[in-house]
């Protein structure tokens, strides 16, 4: 079986890879700047990203299968941040309450032979009305730092969804079934 590198500096993604029982022979995070282009949509962007990752990551690493993705939060065509700061991450809680916004993640797998496989995954989800109070208390649990539209579904933010439609996993940051099915194609053994 080939290597598996993860073009991922994720621990979210680390887990979510063990949880279908795989772990990376390599952790290889592709940097990158992830600026949408003009008038680049939600789900562009995603895909984009994570080709550019899965092909940065795979150099030096022939006869590897490279794994690679990326998450982005939108409000129609709004792109929602990583939030970097806490202003950010307000603005987008409040953007974000009462309302439902999608979830694209993006997986790009690049088997031994340089072949990309693609595929795109959109979770639709909707938070409660916040309150003040529930949006301080949000804030002060610093789970939002980094998080691409302010939020962590599978922390404390969980309690501020009150639907969710599709992938759950893909919310978290790697939709598990459509990552095994293209590992599997790639030559990785999922079900072994």
């Amino acid at each position: 079986m080939p290597a598996l590198v993860l073009a991922s500096a994720s621990p979210r993604r680390l887990d979510l890879l063990r949880q279908i029982g795989l772990t990376p022979d390599a952790i290889e995070p592709a940097e990158l700047d992830e600026t949408p282009l003009p008038r680049e949509k939600p789900d562009r962007l995603a895909l984009r990203l994570a080709e550019a990752k899965a092909r940065l990551a795979a150099t030096g690493r022939e006869g590897s299968v490279i794994l690679a993705a990326d998450t982005v939060v939108a409000c129609g065509r709004r792109i929602l941040p990583k939030a970097i700061s806490e202003e950010e991450a307000r603005a987008c809680l409040a953007l974000l309450s009462g309302r439902r916004h999608r979830v694209h993640t993006a997986i790009a797998v690049l088997d031994p032979d340089g072949r990309l496989r693609r595929r795109l995954v959109t979770t639709q989800v909707r938070f409660k009305r916040l309150s003040r109070a529930e949006t301080a208390a949000y804030l002060a649990s610093g789970e939002w730092q980094g998080k691409a539209g302010g939020y962590a579904i599978q922390g404390r933010a969980g309690a501020l969804v009150d639907w969710i439609g599709g992938s759950y996993s893909n919310v978290v940051g790697l939709p598990l079934c459509e990552t095994a099915g293209l590992l599997e194609a790639a030559g990785i053994e999922v079900w072994r």
